[in-house]
């Protein structure tokens, strides 16, 4: 598995290697389990014609949100394993392996998380945070890199009784239990796993293979894109062509191709190129897995929001509704500005003004049909692609320029 300099981060060979075949196959689990979270946030929405109020909205939508942290964070930390050490190893196929199984039974488990599924969810999520860790600590043996490895078996271990008892009692305190879990876990990574007597690792001696790394994200980015797909056929295939749903696929099929296309214009391309110029890979790693995780939420919301609006086109649409439609591209959006400055270390105005678009026209839209949300979206998504073809058209590519 490589051969280490005496960090604690360790020195490993260069990984040139594409992601494997066991990695994309992890990767299919992904696309069944975010059309869960799409469909248990679409029941929290529109459970009745009339759509929700934001007293049951607001709740419903905090909970869908929580479960993709979960799901992210199993993603993220599998991703992460196969880019700092060889992927062909037995022991981290095992790794993955285990995070496919354990992803399979939360994604069967997400529609009742929060009542008969808790326990099933939890179970999944803790055996796939500690056995990760520990089979490294166990594989790397002497090598310095192992107490890392320990410092998040430590962390994983003392959130577990959160996950469990949570997985028990009612589902405000669920909320609640799992929520304090998640924002130890992810500010442990965020800090260097910190360990009272162990003090905490620098994510300056995290080696990682930055191709591998940035092809892992803007692979789950396309997951992502690929649910929209999938939610917005299963629900006009439900409907039929009636002129009203037949518009509003249109207009999301048309909105996800927009998605994908502002997210590859040059930053999309060259985040391997910004992480091999960086002065600390790591750091850009991290935070872009923070960016990609705001532009995802953005892109599931967005999938939402054409369920609702190809099931319900005509007729006023709930504020909760509207909120979801605009939403869901302002999350992308800024998720998308804050990815441009990790490649580039500027933030274009193009942004600015898309996020701006999108805002000005809500409350004139909370008074409108849905498609007419839907169509305002993607007129503006539109405009910013646009936009950025025609400040790249006739000079040379923008060359990565990380600010760390």
């Amino acid at each position: 598995m490589g051969t280490s300099n005496g960090t604690e981060g360790g020195r490993f060979e260069a990984h040139s290697h594409r992601p494997t075949f066991l990695e994309l196959f992890f990767d299919l689990v992904f696309v069944f389990a975010l059309t869960r979270i799409s469909a248990r946030a679409f029941e929290d929405l529109a459970l009745e014609t009339g759509g929700a109020e934001f007293q049951r909205a607001v709740p419903g939508a905090a909970r869908s949100f929580l479960l993709l942290l979960a799901l992210y964070a199993v993603w993220q930390g599998t991703a992460w394993t196969t880019s700092r050490y060889n992927p062909y190893q037995p022991a981290i196929q095992v790794i993955v392996l285990i995070a496919m199984v354990g992803s399979m039974v939360m994604g069967v488990a997400i529609p009742r998380a929060f009542t008969t599924g808790g326990l099933a969810f939890t179970f999944a999520y803790v055996t796939v945070q500690i056995s990760r860790p520990l089979i490294l600590f166990l594989v790397l043996r002497h090598r310095p890199q192992r107490f890392l490895k320990l410092r998040m078996l430590v962390c994983f271990t003392c959130t577990a009784p959160l996950w469990f008892v949570g997985a028990y009692v009612d589902r405000p305190f669920t909320a609640v239990l799992w929520s304090i879990a998640l924002i130890i876990e992810y500010s442990a990574a965020r800090f260097g796993w910190p360990v009272p007597g162990m003090g905490r690792s620098p994510s300056s001696r995290w080696d990682i293979a930055g191709a591998h790394l940035a092809e892992r994200y803007q692979q789950f980015f396309l997951i992502s894109l690929g649910e929209t797909i999938l939610v917005a056929g299963f629900a006009y295939s439900a409907i039929g062509f009636q002129p009203g749903p037949t518009v509003a696929f249109a207009v999301a099929l048309a909105t996800s191709m927009l998605l994908w296309r502002i997210y590859f214009h040059r930053a999309g391309q060259v985040l391997a190129e910004a992480v091999a110029v960086s002065r600390q890979p790591a750091r850009i790693g991290q935070s872009a897995a923070e960016s990609h995780l705001v532009m995802v939420a953005g892109v599931v919301a967005t999938a939402i929001g054409y369920e609702l609006v190809i099931a319900h086109p005509s007729g006023p649409a709930p504020a909760s509704w509207i909120v979801v439609v605009v939403g869901g591209p302002v999350l992308f959006v800024l998720g998308r500005a804050r990815f441009e400055h990790d490649v580039f270390g500027r933030v274009s105005r193009a942004r600015i003004v898309t996020l701006l678009a999108l805002a000005l026209p809500v409350p004139v839209l909370l008074t409108s049909p849905a498609l007419a949300s839907a169509i305002t979206v993607l007129v503006i998504l539109l405009g910013a692609a646009v936009a950025d073809a025609l400040r790249s058209r006739g000079v040379p590519p923008e060359a990565a320029a990380p600010p760390f």
